[in-house]
């Protein structure tokens, strides 16, 4: 079973683990050209993923149930309101993901293809 491992290992992840665990992240986007860059192929609808902690161990399993790549400036408000951060509009939510990419060394435009996945949790160890 692959792995899922959201944000960076740290208070992040802490805290986008438990978004999932409670049901209120169920989506999440990722910069496509880091698929090539690891030699990982793209997710696909059904897939079951270990969500991993900081430490790398497992703390859930979810179910791949959707998987888009489009244009980041494409995405739009139902996905983003879906990762279930907080964000209150979808200006605001490109411009958090924006930073957090641009914080890791990746300068994301318009057209930066980007992995937006949908999915669901089925269990939790």
């Amino acid at each position: 079973m692959r792995s899922l491992e959201l944000g960076t290992p740290d208070g992040m992840r802490t805290w986008l683990n438990s978004l999932v665990l409670s049901g209120a992240k169920t989506t999440t986007t990722g910069l496509f050209r880091e698929y090539a860059e690891q030699g990982e192929e793209l997710e696909h609808v059904g897939e079951r993923l270990a969500l991993l902690d900081g430490l790398g161990r497992p703390v859930a399993t979810v179910e791949i149930t959707a998987v888009e790549v489009r244009p980041f400036g494409e995405v739009g408000w139902e996905h983003a309101a879906a990762e279930g951060e907080g964000d209150a509009s979808l200006e605001e939510w490109r411009a958090g993901h924006r930073g957090y990419w641009q914080r890791l060394g990746s300068r994301v435009e318009d057209d930066t293809a980007v992995a937006c996945l949908a999915f669901r949790l089925v269990d939790k160890p």
